[in-house]
């Protein structure tokens, strides 16, 4: 399914190929919290990074976020790169070097029709911030942190492949 989205302002545009376009994931981070507002939860999805186009490019900025290494204690630069609108602050996409085959738009950037999940993974909920109360469907599965279920594995289980 090809995806079209842009940011607020409009002054970055961008379209990306995915075979998993469902919004299926809800992200309680602090980092996704932090940088996209609200009780988190910026649904992504898997593009391919290799369809990505970008309209707007010199007006996008990139974030990596601090973030502590659980072992250490240090404070390190995530590899993560967070896209969004330097005029507007939009948050675009990820990127992250570890699956450069990969993009993660987020829905909240996303122009296109998405379809609706027939149930959805709320994640990372050791971090959720405690005025956050959680709403779903009874189908929903919870994850104090990363499920080992994969956006492709997801669509897969539920036969969403090749649906949209």
């Amino acid at each position: 399914m090809l995806l079209e989205g842009s940011c607020h302002c409009e002054a970055v545009r961008f379209r990306v190929h995915s075979s998993h376009p469902y919004p299926f994931n809800l992200c309680y981070c602090l980092i996704c919290r932090k940088t996209a507002g609200g009780g988190g939860y910026p649904i992504n999805r898997g593009g391919e990074y290799a369809t990505l186009k970008v309209d707007g490019r010199a007006h996008g900025r990139v974030y990596q976020a601090r973030i502590r290494d659980p072992d250490s204690g240090e404070i390190k630069r995530s590899p993560a790169q967070r896209n969004f609108c330097a005029l507007g602050a939009s948050a675009l996409s990820v990127w992250n070097p570890r699956w450069p085959q990969l993009v993660h738009p987020f829905a909240s950037a996303i122009d296109t029709d998405l379809p609706i999940p027939p149930e959805r993974t709320h994640l990372m909920l050791s971090s959720k911030a405690s005025w956050v109360q959680l709403c779903g469907k009874p189908r929903d599965k919870h994850f104090p942190g990363y499920p080992a279920e994969s956006i492709a594995a997801w669509h897969e289980r539920l036969g969403l492949v090749g649906t949209s």
